[in-house]
């Protein structure tokens, strides 16, 4: 068959935002929770061990599309109306952080991405969740035909508030622990990309509380939205372990980081023995530069 040439997003990915709106709720929550994870576990399990010298030719390249995704997921979902699609360019924006941590090359930069994905695998399954929760309930996602929600389900709005400010990386949930940890690595080796992804976290501040704000607060406007029923015990029993996760990885997280780092440390060791051992490999310029000052 031909291919479509004609359309430049055809050699891109994105198609993820639209995946996610028209899946079901099961679907978007398997594809957020686990299916993602395995393009960068591709990278640090597979790609980057096995070709090292690719990693630090191509490291500047990949860190500044990491950037690219950070900034334009956040700025795309700022725009949003409809609430799934929100996450959905959310999810993009989180997943350019397990990047930029990937290819920081060293121990804490790699550890946060580790950890940071399975952050995002609790925080945007459980937003998508919560989305296929309200759907059902009212068969619509549009933000704006919702609206003081807050007096009719407020079980679903305090959980929806927990796994929001999860979500944006609020000190004491999971999401603060990974991104923290990332730019303290990827500012020692690309402090200026790392400057700029940064912004990603005020733009995710933005778009994810202005959206609980419509929401969840101001009068309760819409006549439909007055018979909302409440989560039910079995939604309840899907949502809490996210939401008991989500304080136990931000308030513990070391339980979680001892299983991680010596994975890291042995990908870590691995980089440096082969710099040491050929210090020359791909040229002085292409070396990183916590690695070019142990080699030199």
């Amino acid at each position: 068959m031909r291919r479509d040439i004609k359309n430049p997003s055809a050699f891109i990915a994105t198609w993820l935002p639209d995946a996610h709106v028209e899946a079901p709720t099961g679907g978007s929550v398997v594809l957020a929770g686990v299916m993602l994870k395995m393009g960068t576990y591709g990278f640090y399990r597979f790609a980057m061990p096995l070709f090292p010298d690719a990693v630090t030719a191509y490291g500047p390249f990949l860190i500044g599309l990491a950037v690219i995704g950070i900034v334009y997921g956040a700025l795309v979902a700022l725009v949003q109306d409809d609430v799934k699609k929100l996450v959905a360019y959310s999810s993009v924006s989180h997943l350019g952080y397990v990047m930029l941590g990937l290819f920081a090359l060293n121990a804490p930069g790699v550890s946060g991405s580790i950890f940071q994905m399975l952050n995002h695998g609790v925080s945007t399954g459980a937003l998508f969740f919560l989305v296929g929760v309200l759907y059902e309930r009212r068969h619509t996602r549009q933000i704006v035909d919702y609206g003081g929600l807050t007096k009719v389900v407020p079980r679903f709005a305090l959980i929806f508030m927990i796994i929001t400010f999860s979500s944006i990386g609020l000190p004491g949930l999971n999401g603060f622990v990974g991104e923290f940890m990332i730019l303290i690595g990827a500012f020692q080796y690309a402090p200026i990309p790392t400057v700029i992804a940064a912004t990603g976290v005020i733009f995710g501040a933005a778009y994810m509380l202005w959206c609980f704000q419509r929401m969840m607060f101001g009068p309760l406007q819409n006549e439909e939205n007055k018979a909302l029923k409440d989560v039910n015990g079995r939604e309840l029993a899907y949502l809490l372990p996210l939401v008991v996760l989500a304080f136990v990885m931000g308030i513990f997280p070391q339980p979680f980081l001892d299983r991680i780092n010596p994975s890291v440390d042995r990908f870590v060791q691995r980089l440096e023995e082969h710099y040491e051992a050929s210090p020359y490999a791909c040229g002085d310029d292409c070396l990183p530069g916590w690695l070019a000052k142990e080699t030199h």
